[in-house]
């Protein structure tokens, strides 16, 4: 993964505990903050914070699953070829 490669090691530990805290969550609802992130990767940081603080995201996610599409869609990672985001490795 060439993106990992270039990641400084804050952004590598923060997308270790962002990854961490993915597999953590039940899959219907990794799926729906993972199917988030990439829509919101899609946005300039103004707008992307705007909807995450949206009515309809607080409605549809938690607070720590908020948390977790802020700090997942801030880091530098590329998608990969099947449209799915890579898990950090080494």
């Amino acid at each position: 993964m060439e993106t990992w490669e270039h990641l400084t090691p804050e952004q590598k530990q923060q997308a270790r505990q962002i990854f961490g805290q993915m597999q953590q969550l039940p899959p219907d609802r990794r799926r729906m903050v993972s199917d988030a992130v990439r829509n919101l990767r899609t946005m300039p940081p103004e707008q992307r914070e705007r909807v995450i603080q949206s009515e309809y995201f607080r409605s549809t996610f938690s607070s720590q699953e908020r948390d977790l599409l802020r700090g997942a869609s801030r880091l530098p990672l590329a998608p990969s070829e099947n449209g799915e985001h890579a898990g950090p490795q080494d």
